[in-house]
């Protein structure tokens, strides 16, 4: 048996499995966010805590026999944020999530300060641990001042675990403090927000063994002593639970935001593009990602002021054969790839009397499709090319989306037979690698194919004129914000 434990924003789930990889148990158990201020996002680790312990005495209740047969954990959780303890792992203040905007300013000093788009592949943005460092330091010196080690969410919990202060690659280099070629902390890029390598964890693969359960925390939770892999970010544990694991091999993560995620066999840096280039959670791999804001967040918001459910709408688009008459710019939070612009906005235009909800619809669904276009042309930039990618997330389940995706981009989306391939099953199988010394397929198979949705000739040609002009619009239009 092995358990993946992942930390969201919202929640921690945790999914015990076999070793067939079939689900034996699920549980799960909620978290707070705090915005103290605007664009503040924090969360207290003690809460992560609570949650993990919550959700392993459930399993321990509901499946006994599973649990006291465990033979390793795995660990997944949201990146970039930034937990800061003193010399004896008190936590010194909530932790800066990766949705907190209060470091833009630092991210200017940063870029300047050291070759971090070179080192660390990645622009500095607010979003990263780094620069919320520099804040920390420049507007709460004290707490700078007593900060012995800097962890990410699921490293906390993994020193709840293990009593160990360890990071893995994947998640390490998200902070931009690592040089994502040679798999190491830069000493150049540490020295840039005043820190040493005695601040950071101590580092292995995803797959390696961090440590192991601490004997008094195994007795009291009724599990064995088992070994804690070193696990993933979330997206490189949601690639390790469909086996992208190799060049070609991609997923399109239709969420709240959005994500097309490649895996690559080299560093392949493009922060022209905004595109993010971080190592995966096996060695010698890394991985890019195109990332947008607001993917199936624009139907909520349109839900939100209209008053009609997502699902509702959703299903006022139900095949699609020509684009909408409205055309829509699908940036309600800004925007990563590959505009890297923090305050660009969103904007319907092409809107006449007759213009009805579902046209509305249809158009945000094609703004987000050409959103991926450009996260698509992004990573062919950066000398990666997609054919085919996974399809998950939520606004998956809209085979009309996925339809207009597949024209948009060109990729054809494969969707998965039923099952939960998300972070924690990915956690899980790291676990599994771990525990067998074992990165083969066989840990990391992919799931098998349930239908296949090909790119529509004559709608990709009409969607690319659209694509053309949205980009004219987003030009002309932004001065005006």
């Amino acid at each position: 048996m092995y358990l993946g434990l992942d930390i969201g924003t919202s929640g921690i789930k945790a999914m015990l499995v076999d070793e067939a990889f079939a689900t034996v148990g699920v549980a799960h158990a909620a978290l707070t966010v705090s915005r103290p201020h605007p664009g503040w996002s924090e969360q207290d680790p003690a809460e992560w805590i609570s949650a993990a312990e919550s959700v392993i005495a459930d399993l321990r209740r509901d499946h006994p026999q599973a649990m006291a047969a465990l033979k390793a954990i795995g660990l997944s959780g949201h990146m970039h944020g930034a937990t800061l303890l003193d010399a004896s792992d008190k936590v010194l203040r909530p932790c800066i999530l990766w949705n907190d905007g209060r470091s833009g300013p630092q991210c200017a000093t940063l870029t300047g300060a050291a070759d971090f788009h070179g080192i660390a592949g990645n622009l500095v943005m607010a979003g990263f641990t780094a620069p919320k460092l520099l804040w920390v330091s420049e507007n709460e010196p004290d707490i700078f001042a007593q900060t012995a080690k800097v962890l990410l969410p699921k490293d906390y919990l993994r020193l709840w675990l293990t009593g160990e202060h360890v990071a893995e690659m994947s998640d390490a280099a998200g902070t931009l403090w690592l040089d994502v070629a040679r798999r190491d902390w830069s000493d150049d890029l540490l020295a840039a927000t005043g820190l040493t390598r005695d601040h950071m964890p101590r580092l292995v693969e995803g797959s390696d063994v961090s440590g192991h359960l601490r004997a008094d925390l195994a007795a009291r939770l009724g599990v064995p002593a088992v070994p804690v892999a070193g696990g993933g970010g979330d997206n490189a544990a949601t690639a390790c639970g469909m086996g992208v694991m190799r060049p070609g091999t991609g997923f399109l993560s239709l969420g709240t935001s959005g994500v097309l995620f490649a895996a690559t066999d080299r560093y392949q840096p493009n922060t022209g593009d905004a595109v993010h280039t971080f190592c995966h959670a096996i060695p010698d791999t890394w991985h890019q990602m195109g990332v947008i804001l607001s993917a199936t967040d624009s139907l909520t918001w349109l839900s939100e002021i209209t008053g009609r459910t997502v699902p509702d709408l959703a299903a006022m688009v139900d095949q699609v054969t020509e684009p909408s008459p409205v055309s829509f710019l699908p940036y309600l939070s800004g925007e990563r790839t590959p505009l890297n612009d923090p305050d660009a906005t969103a904007a319907f235009y092409g809107l006449r009397r007759n213009t009805g909800l579902p046209d509305l619809v249809q158009a945000a669904m094609e703004g987000v499709a050409m959103a991926f276009a450009d996260c698509v042309r992004a990573l062919r930039a950066a000398g990666t090319r997609l054919e085919a990618a996974y399809a998950v997330g939520g606004g998956a389940r809209s085979r009309a989306w996925l339809q207009l995706m597949a024209s948009a981009t060109g990729l054809v989306l494969l969707e998965p037979e039923d099952g939960d391939f998300g972070a924690a099953f990915g956690a899980a199988r790291l676990a599994a690698a771990c525990a067998e010394n074992d990165i083969s397929d066989r840990v990391f198979s992919q799931p098998k194919i349930h239908a296949e949705i090909h790119p529509d000739a004559n709608l990709g040609a009409a969607l690319a004129e659209k694509y053309d002009r949205n980009h004219n619009a987003y030009t002309r239009l932004r001065p005006l914000v």
